[in-house]
């Protein structure tokens, strides 16, 4: 599993488009991931014939952990489809990994290949832009050398005795599984593994929990030793009650993974990091909703998506054009603050998958017809699951649009790393005094969110005034531009 984002420590299988002993070729699309960011498309870095597809469909899996195994430079008929050990020691597979290598002839014998590991020595072709990583656990290495040396040791014999197995081996796990484990009060080594080569999974310490609170036999998957300790039993996981509902009952439990999970903890983060402060200005948008309509039948704008949001973008980047305060970051690490002299223009989007902000690069360089442009690839591409991490990531200010639902605004909590974020209500006709007497205009309420440490009262409210004035004289986008 590659890191499709920057950072991503996981995705979720959703779809595979191959099977075992289908052709695949370098390049071809092979499944479909998604992180916490994005749906993905995957493709193999290799010609061959798929061997093995390590995990199923709905799979959370770690970045590094081998997903599919292709048989590479001969007959696929030749490899040997058996399994590999589960219980294999660490020291015995590194001993055994170099002599399976040495025993196959370079070049001639099908190498098994896994998507995301070291391979062999027999030459294959180069995977694209793939390094290796600097460091290795050593449960890690282990994994690998034994997928090294698969092809070689299954038609040839160890070239030296293996070390004796050491007694009471540390079970294999990856760092966020022990750490689950931890929290959970769960102790590693009275649960039996189902990952591959016998490395413990997140479903396999869940499951040691739900067998200890409910207090009946493990299934068949996820067997625990009969030798083994009574796992503890975990604060989260209440004794179920005599009179509790079915599975059917009065309520559904819902993972908490993808979209939902990275937006949950990215607005902790910046709840709890940057200090808040939230202004409101309510605004007669009128002529704003006038040229609106004006402009959807213009010939420069033909084909493009033409509505309010798009001059609620371009009054927002007039406005930090006036107030290039505004557009800035905190570094902490640093203590330094970054003054952006571009805008990456967020846009807040609801989608199936939950909430995503991508983002319009370089918004400040583009013309009225340009930003309209991007603003509907931007929502055609985030309503089709399509954006890419890369799109989402490098924002610098964001507008949200909770108006689309009947709101009159809120209180936005900013996208971690920007230090300011626009919400923009509910256009409606309401009583307003317009030129001494009470007419029915079209009104909004905006609210502008920052990052106190770095944008005062003094420049957010100039920012909001800004974009208020542009909304209700739209000819000062082409004045104050």
């Amino acid at each position: 599993m590659p890191d499709v984002g920057e950072g991503l420590t996981e995705a979720e299988i959703l779809k595979w488009y191959v099977q075992p002993g289908d052709t695949v070729t370098d390049g071809q699309v092979v499944c479909e991931v998604e992180t916490a960011k994005a749906a993905v498309e995957l493709p193999i870095p290799y010609d061959g014939v798929v061997h093995e597809l390590r995990f199923p469909e709905g799979t959370t899996v770690d970045v590094g952990e081998v997903i599919i195994s292709v048989n590479v430079g001969g007959d696929a008929a030749a490899q040997p489809q058996t399994a590999q050990p589960a219980a294999a020691e660490p020291a015995a597979k590194d001993a055994a990994a170099p002599a399976a290598e040495e025993a196959a002839p370079t070049g001639r014998q099908p190498v098994l290949v896994g998507y995301g590991v070291a391979e062999s020595s027999t030459k294959r072709r180069p995977r694209k832009g793939a390094t290796a990583p600097a460091e290795q656990s050593a449960a890690r290495s282990a994994v690998q050398g034994e997928l090294n040396g698969h092809a070689g040791a299954a038609q040839a014999a160890p070239a030296a005795p293996a070390p004796a197995p050491v007694a009471a081996a540390r079970p294999l796990a990856k760092p966020p599984v022990r750490k689950l484990a931890k929290d959970l009060g769960v102790d590693l080594a009275a649960v039996t593994p189902t990952g591959p080569d016998g490395i413990i999974t997140r479903e396999d310490v869940h499951a040691a929990v739900d067998l200890a609170a409910a207090s009946v036999a493990a299934p068949a998957a996820v067997p625990v030793q009969p030798q083994a300790a009574e796992v503890p039993q975990a604060p989260q996981q209440a004794q179920p009650a005599p009179q509790a509902q079915p599975a059917t009952g009065r309520e559904t439990r819902i993972p908490i993974k993808g979209v939902r999970k990275a937006t949950a903890q990215a607005m902790i983060g910046s709840a709890f990091t940057a200090p808040h402060v939230t202004e409101f200005i309510t605004v007669d948008v009128t002529r704003t909703m006038k040229l609106v309509e004006e402009l959807k039948s213009d010939k420069d704008m033909a084909g493009l998506r033409v509505n309010p949001l798009l001059l609620v973008a371009k009054a927002l980047l007039v406005a930090i054009k006036r107030n290039p305060g505004v557009n800035a970051s905190w570094d902490e690490a640093a203590q330094e603050i970054v003054l952006k002299h571009y805008v990456n223009l967020g846009i807040a989007a609801a989608t199936p998958r939950g909430l995503i902000v991508p983002n319009i690069k370089d918004a400040h360089d583009k013309t009225l017809p340009e930003l309209a442009a991007s603003l509907g690839e931007l929502v055609s591409t985030a309503r089709e699951g399509k954006t890419t991490p890369a799109a989402m990531q490098g924002g610098t200010v964001t507008i949200t649009n909770v108006g689309v639902f009947g709101v009159d605004t809120g209180t936005p909590i900013l996208n971690p790393g920007e230090s300011a974020i626009l919400a923009v209500g509910a256009i409606k006709l309401q009583p307003w005094v317009h030129k001494g007497k009470v007419k029915p205009r079209q009104v909004t309420t905006l609210a502008l969110s920052f990052d106190h440490r770095l944008v005062d009262g003094e420049l957010g409210s100039k920012v909001l005034a800004d974009i208020a004035a542009v909304l209700e004289q739209p000819k000062r986008l082409i004045t104050w531009a």
